[in-house]
């Protein structure tokens, strides 16, 4: 298990210029200035937060979970973090963490993961990649540029906890978050933040309860 590192972040809420809670299940979206800090909060503890980052003047350079694990030398996210573009440009930095580790391999609940990890009934289950896909057609920057489909693709997993055994698989244990963890994260170019706050009912990874996250932003 790699040690968790903990940094405490010196912004209070109160002087946020932008605060929202997504409740569980929900999409969001939102546009983060160069210089700027998101925070996300677990309100309620062991929530899973599927996030997906964009460098916001061109939604085909995104988040890459293999140069991200490659640059770091490391599968967990923490603070001293660099997110790690396609196109090799570091979208935003993790300045705190009070939670210690965060998931970059698990990827997005689906409907079809859902029928092949727990039963065909599950099908009808509402799942990450339905809210990713609801938050991204709805979006339209002020320039025009849109987001589809084809634009989702592998996610960081806030707070969720999916160890890499011995054999080099996965499991989908308990959180190791709790009620008001947070990480915060420096935009290092204008980024877009696409939220799916997952509403998984079959893995203990937010233990069986899904439940809303705050999202809030400092200049």
């Amino acid at each position: 298990m790699p040690e968790t590192v903990i940094q405490l972040s010196p912004r209070l809420p109160g002087s946020a210029i932008f605060n929202a809670t997504v409740g569980a299940g929900d999409s969001f979206v939102h546009k983060i200035l160069k210089g700027q800090f998101v925070r996300i909060v677990d309100l309620e503890g062991n929530q899973a937060v599927d996030t997906l980052f964009y460098n916001a003047d061109n939604y085909a350079d995104r988040y890459s979970a293999q140069d991200t694990i490659r640059e770091q030398a490391n599968i967990y996210l923490t603070s001293g973090t660099k997110l790690i573009s396609t196109e090799r440009h570091t979208l935003l930095t993790i300045v705190a963490d009070t939670c210690g580790r965060h998931d970059t391999l698990g990827g997005a609940c689906s409907a079809e993961s859902n029928m092949v990890r727990y039963s065909i009934d599950k099908r009808s289950m509402h799942a990450c990649r339905q809210s990713f896909l609801k938050g991204a057609l709805l979006w339209t920057d002020q320039t025009g540029l849109t987001l589809d489909k084809r634009d989702l693709t592998a996610n960081i997993n806030f707070f969720m906890n999916v160890p890499v055994t011995p054999e080099g698989a996965l499991k989908f244990d308990d959180g190791v978050s709790g009620a008001g963890k947070y990480v915060e994260l420096q935009a290092e170019m204008d980024v877009l933040i696409v939220i799916s706050n997952c509403p998984q009912l079959n893995n203990p990874c937010n233990a069986y309860n899904p439940t809303p996250v705050q999202v809030l932003v400092w200049n």
